[in-house]
């Protein structure tokens, strides 16, 4: 079955203005949110406890929840793991503010809860957050840099530059959505916008290099219009690829429970905002950026021509012509 057919050309360039205008109102609204509302830092970056608890019986996570809202520790997170009978809480704060031994105080205040026993509590400082922190930040930025060189290699610094505009389009409009809707910032979060960053650059690479390949084979000049005929034959393979992720980590979303839900929602805006940036931002702003084919089709050429006189010089130096 085809989505879409691919001797088809759809004129994506005729759209790109008001749908440059969505990318701006929706970076806005993405912004505004995190000036205002900011980003829910959890344990890994705010620092805190991790109390892992199994119960004999299923967990009574309700009752858990109440108990402790009567206590210090009622800004604390309650999620099933693996199982109904084991929970962990998550209570974020400095390890000097929770006690010295923040197992024993939860035994006394859940005995009547059931029988369980803690089976781990794992403590992160406020320090050891702010380092995971800033080394996060830095491996985005490096992200950043690999794929401006890479790209600049592979075609041209505007490809790169425009590479570079579409991922950061991606990345403010996936942690705007996480700061709106409260999503507690953790490792897992950083691990879905680095893969974000892959998964969006793979689908541009994509269009990318069909729009290279167009301008060599075509003898056609407007770059709109190149542009639209890149984009229509690549459309099915984008689609289908990003429909077989979006119903993956929907799927993950939806049953993975809580544990994972960070992780899975930030993906799904990924793939989302990923597919549309590929599609419309990185190629609108190749057109805004006033890319010349006549000078790109020059530097292959020339390429080409360098790669010919290597060839020929080597052979005559084999075939001991050249002195």
């Amino acid at each position: 079955m085809e989505i879409f057919k691919t001797n088809k050309t759809y004129g994506f360039m005729a759209k790109r203005i008001p749908l440059t205008a969505v990318s701006a109102i929706l970076i806005i609204i993405s912004l505004f949110s995190l000036f205002t509302k900011g980003l829910n830092f959890g344990i890994d970056f705010a620092g805190g406890t991790v109390i892992q608890i199994k119960y004999e019986k299923e967990a009574p996570i309700s009752d858990i929840r109440d108990i402790l809202k009567e206590t210090k520790h009622s800004n604390a997170a309650i999620t099933k793991f693996g199982s109904d009978e084991e929970i962990i809480i998550r209570i974020t704060g400095s390890s000097s503010s929770l006690g010295s031994d923040i197992g024993e105080e939860l035994k006394t205040i859940l005995s009547k809860t059931g029988n369980f026993e803690i089976r781990r509590v794992d403590m992160v400082g406020a320090k050891v957050g702010g380092e995971l922190a800033e080394k996060g930040l830095i491996s985005l930025v490096l992200s950043f840099i690999g794929i401006i060189i890479y790209v600049s290699f592979r075609f041209d610094w505007k490809f790169a530059f425009v590479s570079l505009i579409a991922l950061v389009h991606d990345v403010i409009i996936a942690v705007g959505a996480v700061s709106l809707f409260n999503v507690e910032v953790n490792l897992d979060i950083l691990a879905a916008i680095l893969t974000l960053l892959g998964y969006s650059l793979n689908d541009t690479i994509i269009i990318f290099d069909r729009i290279r390949e167009v301008i060599q084979t075509s003898k056609e000049d407007n770059l709109e219009k190149l542009i639209d005929e890149s984009v229509s034959r690549t459309l099915p393979r984008t689609t289908l690829t990003s429909l077989t992720v979006f119903f993956t980590v929907l799927t993950l979303y939806l049953f993975g429970g809580e544990i994972i839900n960070g992780f899975a929602f930030t993906m799904l805006v990924g793939v989302i905002v990923g597919t549309y940036s590929s599609i419309f931002v990185a190629s609108s702003f190749l057109v805004n950026l006033k890319f010349s084919i006549a000078n790109y089709r020059a530097k292959e050429a020339e390429k080409v021509r360098i790669k010919k006189e290597k060839a020929k010089n080597r052979a005559m130096y084999e075939q001991g012509t050249v002195w």
